[in-house]
């Protein structure tokens, strides 16, 4: 485990405790193997309205229809038991952390490219696809932190903005962001987690080993497409 956890802290660039890193993995690892290791998975998701050109998500205007999981992964009962355990460890995280907002996207071929697809989530809606381009990275924290394979922390965003750093504003109430990639067995990116927070600060090393450890544990559970 130690090795794992370290390779994984290298590769990402994320700085916190091995030792608090390997305690939430047991916790969760321990989670997800008790009753309460396994919740509901949502097939469709409502989403927001998008800005013109498809670049910004416009807070609080909802789409009509609600976006279809299953238009990008086959709905069947190996997926769904593997997104229970997804969204498992969002409630963990959510559990554990108290952020306000917790995705979970995958890396994922679709018919206008690869592209980030939101497989599980705690929070406000918001979009569920990201294009993985150099451009909409230049717009996009989830997309930079995928193609990059490094984590980004901004413990706080009007800091950050105001220091000259470019920050992608979805909803206006958060106020910090942690976005961290998974690896697959050969060290590549296989997707990214996104926590976001209404309040400063809030990415200490405690909570930036729950997020590692989620990172760490997630890839075994993402569905086949």
């Amino acid at each position: 485990m130690a090795k794992m956890i370290s390779s994984y802290l290298s590769l990402s660039g994320v700085t916190t405790s091995p030792t608090l890193v390997e305690q939430a993995l047991a916790e969760l690892d321990a989670f997800l193997n008790s009753e309460q290791g396994t919740a509901d998975v949502a097939w469709s998701y409502l989403i927001p309205e998008l800005g013109e050109g498809g670049s910004c998500s416009l807070f609080g205007q909802l789409q009509d229809a609600p976006f279809e999981l299953e238009s990008y992964i086959n709905n069947n009962q190996e997926n769904n038991v593997l997104l229970e355990k997804l969204n498992a460890i969002v409630q963990f995280v959510v559990d554990k952390t108290q952020v306000d907002w917790f995705g979970i996207y995958a890396n994922t071929l679709t018919p206008e490219g690869e592209q980030l697809l939101k497989l599980a989530y705690h929070g406000a809606p918001s979009r569920p696809l990201f294009p993985l381009t150099e451009n909409f990275a230049k717009i996009s924290n989830n997309v930079q932190v995928a193609l990059s394979s490094k984590g980004r922390v901004v413990n706080d965003v009007a800091e950050y903005v105001a220091q000259g750093g470019e920050y992608y504003t979805c909803d206006p109430k958060v106020q910090s962001e942690a976005c961290l990639p998974m690896f697959d067995n050969i060290s590549g990116c296989t997707g990214i987690i996104d926590a976001e927070a209404f309040s400063t600060g809030i990415f200490d090393e405690q909570v930036l080993a729950v997020l590692v450890a989620a990172c760490i544990r997630i890839p075994q559970y993402l569905p086949r497409s």
